[in-house]
This record gives C-alpha cells, sequence and structure tokens, in this order.
C-alpha cells in the first residue's frame, strides 16, 4: 500500500483527452473539500520541469503529486484522489478495494491497456474548454 497522501494533491490529466477530461470533470464536481487541483498537461503553457517529470512521462499515464512531493502515477494516483474522499462514498470504497492484490493487478492491467489506446481516442473540442460546449451556428 503507498503512503496516504498528504493534501492538496495536483492531479495532472491530459485535457485533449475526452475521456480523461470527463472524468476529471466528475472528480471537480465531487465534494473533495477543496483537497484536489487540476493540471491540464496539454494546455500549450504547462512546463512540466518543476515536477522533475517529462511531458513524455506525464503524457503516457496519468499523475498526482501531493503536497510532499511524491508521485502517485497510474492506478496509484486514481488511488491518491480517491482518498480525498469520505472512506463512505463510492470513491472512497474504490480507494480500499483498488489496492487489494488482485484487484490491483487487474487494475494495473486495465489501466495499461487504457494509456496505450488514449491516444487513438477522440480529442476533445477546444470549444469545450471550461466543461462548457458550445454550437457553432453557421
Amino acid at each position: 500500500m503507498p503512503t496516504p497522501p498528504t493534501f492538496p494533491l495536483t492531479v495532472f490529466y491530459d485535457g485533449a483527452c475526452s475521456v480523461c477530461a470527463a472524468e476529471m470533470a466528475v472528480y471537480r464536481r465531487k465534494n473533495h473539500g477543496g483537497r484536489l487541483v487540476f493540471v491540464d498537461i496539454s494546455d500549450p503553457a504547462f512546463d512540466p520541469s518543476p515536477w522533475g517529470i517529462t511531458l513524455e512521462a506525464f503524457m503516457a499515464q496519468m499523475h498526482a503529486i501531493d503536497r510532499d512531493g511524491r508521485a502517485y502515477p497510474g492506478v496509484e494516483g486514481f488511488w491518491a484522489i480517491w482518498q480525498a474522499f469520505p472512506a463512505s462514498t463510492l470513491y472512497g470504497l474504490l480507494g480500499a478495494l483498488v489496492m487489494l492484490p488482485g484487484l490491483n493487478l487487474l487494475a494495473r492491467l486495465g489501466y495499461r491497456g487504457f494509456a496505450r489506446i488514449r491516444k487513438y481516442l477522440p480529442k476533445r473540442a477546444a470549444r469545450c474548454d471550461g466543461g462548457t460546449c458550445r454550437m457553432d451556428r453557421h
């Protein structure tokens, strides 16, 4: 079991990925008590150098970094995110279950497969930035 994160937890995700952006939007809307901070690594202004992780590594899998600088990549990142929610919630339960040996292996395999195909998934349109999409009337 990884060391529990210290909050706030900075969550780095690919906002150009429609699935990734949708997942992070769900976490944003849930009451996490301000313990999660979201950073879109697809933003051209994103600079990975202060974090000591290359952009390629950030793009290869989701990362979360806690207040003390501990990095949680991939499935551990989701586990760390879920620690921001009360244990009595679905996310709290997922956080407990995902680290069980058999489930953890399945989660890692599933995430590894998703990470490999993510670049082939539809990209989020720039006009949907901010979680609100507008229809062009042309």
